[in-house]
Order: C-alpha cells, then sequence, then structure tokens
C-alpha cells in the first residue's frame, strides 16, 4: 500500500502543471468564504470518518456502510472546492490523493478490528508518510503552502482521528468523545492556512483576508454550530440504539460545547452573562433529549409536544437575537432556526427508524444549515460592531451556497508558520457576548420555556 502511495502522488506531483489560474469569467469571491467552505468540509470529514470507524469497530454493519458512503460524498465535494479553483484535471487528481488516506485509515480500523498490531502499526506509519505526500502536493500547486507547515498540521488531523479510533477500539467513550472534539476543531487550522494561501496565489479571484477579526468571527461560530449538531445526533444515535455509554459521553460532550459558548460570552462580559446565556441555550437541548426519549418510549404524545416546544424556542431565540441586533429580522432568524430544529428532528426520526442511510443523509443536512445560521449572524454582528472586527462586515453567502460550519472544543495551539491561521475563539466570543449584551438587559423574560420535570 505504502508504494501504491508513492507511485499515485509521483503521478499527482507530474500533474501540477494542471493547477491553472481560476478562469477569468470566474466571480470572485472572499477569502473568508473560502475558509469557511473548506472549514465545514473538512470538519465534516472528521465527523463522518469517526462514525464510519465507530460503526465498524462496534459491529453496526449498516451505520459503517451509510457513514462511510457520506464519507465519501463529502471527499467529493472537498475535491469539487479544489476544482472551483484549479480546475477539472486538478480536481481529478486531489480526489484520487484525498481517498488514498481514508483507504488507510479503513485498513487500520480494520486491523484493530482484527487485533492485528502488525498491521496496525504499518497503516499508522503509512498514514504519517501521506502527510508529507498531501503537503507536497499542496505546495506543488502553491508556493505558499510551505511543504514542512502543512505536514504538521496534516499529521496532527491523523494523529488525532487515529485517537478517536483508539478509543473507540478500546470501548472508552468518554475518550472518543474527547478525541472527536479535539481532531473536529483542529480543522478550522487547516482550512484558515489553505484559505490563506490560496487566496495569496489569487488575490484578484479572493478578497480579503483569512484570518481577520470578521473571518474568525465567522469560522468560530460556523465550528461551534456544526459540533453542536454533530455532537447531539451522537447522542440521540447512542440513547435510541441502547448504547448508554455512547450516548452519556456524547451528552456530555454537547454540554461541553454549550459551557464553551457561554464561557466565551463570559470572557467578553463576565459572569453573569455566562450564566444567564447557558440555560437559554441549554433549554433547547433539554426539549431535543425529551423529544428523543418520548420516540424511544414509544409515547407519539409527548414527542408531539415536544416538537412544539422546539417550534416554539425558534421565535425565543429569534427575538432574542433580534432584540439585541437590528441586523437581524426575528422573522427570518426564526425560520433559520425552525429549520435547524427542524432537520435535527428528521436525523433523530431517522434513527428511530433504523434507517441508516437517511441518518447520513439528513445528518449532512443538519450540519450543512448550521452555516446559513453562523454567517449571517456573524456578519450582522460585524456591521454592528465594526471596530471589534476591523472594519465592515464581509456580505454572508447567499442561502444556496455551498454552507460552512463546525466544533472549537479542545483546539490545539495555531502554528505560527502556515500563512493566515487565524484563532476564531476570540471573534467567536465577541459575536456571541455582543449578542446576549442586549439579551441580558432586556430579554431576561424570554428566557423562561416549558421543560419537562
Amino acid at each position: 500500500m505504502r508504494n501504491r502511495i508513492i507511485a499515485l502522488v509521483a503521478v499527482l506531483i507530474a500533474l501540477v502543471g494542471l493547477f491553472p489560474a481560476p478562469a477569468a469569467q470566474a466571480q470572485t469571491a472572499t477569502a473568508s468564504d473560502l475558509r469557511a467552505r473548506l472549514g465545514y468540509l473538512l470538519s465534516e470529514h472528521v465527523a463522518l470518518a469517526a462514525s464510519a470507524t465507530g460503526g465498524a469497530l462496534g459491529g453496526r454493519a449498516p451505520q459503517f456502510q451509510a457513514a462511510a458512503a457520506a464519507l465519501d460524498a463529502n471527499s467529493v465535494d472537498i475535491s469539487k472546492a479544489i476544482g472551483s479553483v484549479y480546475g477539472a484535471d486538478a480536481e481529478t487528481a486531489f480526489l484520487a490523493l484525498w481517498r488514498s488516506h481514508i483507504d488507510i485509515v479503513v485498513r487500520y480500523t480494520t486491523a484493530l478490528g482484527n487485533n492485528d498490531q502488525a498491521a496496525a502499526d504499518a497503516a499508522a506509519a503509512d498514514l504519517l508518510a501521506y502527510a508529507d505526500t498531501l503537503a507536497t502536493f499542496l505546495n506543488g500547486a502553491n508556493p505558499n503552502l510551505p511543504v514542512a507547515a502543512v505536514s504538521d498540521l496534516v499529521k496532527m488531523h491523523l494523529t488525532s482521528l487515529k485517537d478517536v479510533i483508539d478509543a473507540q477500539k478500546a470501548g472508552d467513550a468518554k475518550a472518543q468523545f474527547t478525541a472527536i472534539r479535539a481532531a473536529y476543531g483542529h480543522m478550522d487550522m487547516i482550512a484558515s492556512g489553505l484559505a490563506g494561501g490560496i487566496a495569496a496565489q489569487f488575490p484578484d479571484k479572493f478578497t480579503g483576508k483569512a484570518d481577520d477579526g470578521a473571518a474568525n468571527l465567522r469560522a468560530g461560530l460556523n465550528t461551534l454550530f456544526g459540533e453542536h449538531v454533530y455532537l447531539a445526533a451522537r447522542a440521540t444515535s447512542g440513547a435510541l440504539g441502547g448504547r448508554q455509554a455512547e450516548f452519556e459521553a456524547a451528552a456530555a460532550a454537547l454540554d461541553a460545547n454549550s459551557v464553551d459558548i457561554s464561557k466565551a460570552v463570559g470572557s467578553v462580559y463576565g459572569a453573569d452573562a455566562e450564566s444567564a446565556f447557558l440555560p437559554l441555550w441549554r433549554s433547547h437541548i433539554d426539549i431535543v433529549v425529551r423529544y428523543t426519549t418520548a420516540l424511544g418510549n414509544n409515547d407519539q404524545a409527548a414527542a408531539d409536544a415536544a416538537a412544539a416546544d422546539l417550534l416554539a424556542y425558534a421565535d425565543t431565540l429569534a427575538n432574542f437575537l433580534s432584540g439585541a441586533n437590528p441586523n437581524l429580522p426575528a422573522a427570518t432568524v426564526s425560520d433559520l432556526v425552525e429549520m435547524h430544529l427542524t432537520t435535527l428532528k428528521t436525523v433523530i426520526d431517522a434513527q428511530k427508524a433504523g434507517d441508516q442511510t437517511a441518518v447520513y443523509t439528513e445528518l449532512r443536512s443538519a450540519m450543512g444549515h448550521m452555516g446559513m445560521i453562523a454567517d449571517p449572524l456573524a456578519a450582522a454582528i460585524v456591521a454592528q460592531f465594526p471596530e471589534k472586527f476591523g472594519g465592515a462586515a464581509q456580505p454572508a453567502p447567499a442561502a444556496t451556497a455551498m454552507p460552512m460550519p463546525m466544533p472549537a472544543g479542545g483546539q490545539p495551539a495555531t502554528p505560527a508558520t502556515l500563512p493566515n491561521t487565524g484563532a476564531a475563539e476570540d471573534g467567536m466570543a465577541l459575536m456571541l457576548g455582543a449578542a446576549l449584551l442586549l439579551l441580558v438587559v432586556g430579554g431576561l423574560a424570554l428566557m423562561r420555556m416549558r421543560r419537562s420535570a
């Protein structure tokens, strides 16, 4: 396998000349757009890979097959993102190279499942070799992407994903979700560097910076919201599948995600703001748990009541945000939040029905939709507080554009060697805190929602 990869990269490096400048007629986008799109796709890659390996090691073949199919669809989408910049031939070359590392991950997982440590070690070595392969390929296409820096980031991705698989094999659900959050959060660091390097190569096509305050805000919010959906889906899957340890670990990770959001708020506006935000955010998770429990008990009346409360929550949160920021019309925000809750509900319904293909189709939709919430929120906050983000807001992408989300939990330190790699946390905290400032002053009464005993 390793020799095949080396041979493959030799061919691909020879194809570097296939990476032309973007077509002159292509529309101009922003570096922030590119970072957000890549960040969403790369973090989704981690999520789907973890679900696939979890299904394989857990003996859940339908889950493995559906997650693996979704993972390959994600690979195609990543290659199309490359092709949108460098052309169709580069898209084809990249897809083959990208798929090769997924093949190694499958080989590693299979070896663990067979308790074949020698084969597992060989696959792990090939993963590290792949980091240099991909870095060399990207540097050949774009000299703004240093081989050593890119290789280090790719190795961090691969080792963090390996940590997830090792925890799955060991049956340590808590360690699995700790590792998932770290692996998920790391991917924006790669997306930021790639977007910055591409924007530097093609400044006429990609305007602005990939790591300024507004871009960091957008990326951080996308990361947290996307992680929220994925962890919620993993928790409900564990609950409906009778995997109690998985449910408890995923639910704990989901609550840690909520705490991270509230701490970001508190880091700007203090402990009182942090304390006010956390129960509001947790309240809709409580309703999701109530809905899932009702489905598990085949109690349709209780499920319908919980579903109605989810719709009411959309208006509650929309009123909060609209009251905090006049750039956020309540009706529009309510529709977006309602779509989030509806798409998550659809995932849970598919889990209850045991339709794994539908689960992963709907999960991709639900995760992808979160960019449609994060982007306008970020743009509206930047427009409201331009002094905090270095200028006026960049326009959010159209609702039909590629969605772009995902998890800030457990992010490694940002390397200084890859161009335009920025930490998202400060912008994210400012965004959430800014929105909360007026909420705390004038909207606390809206926080009361029906909750089950």
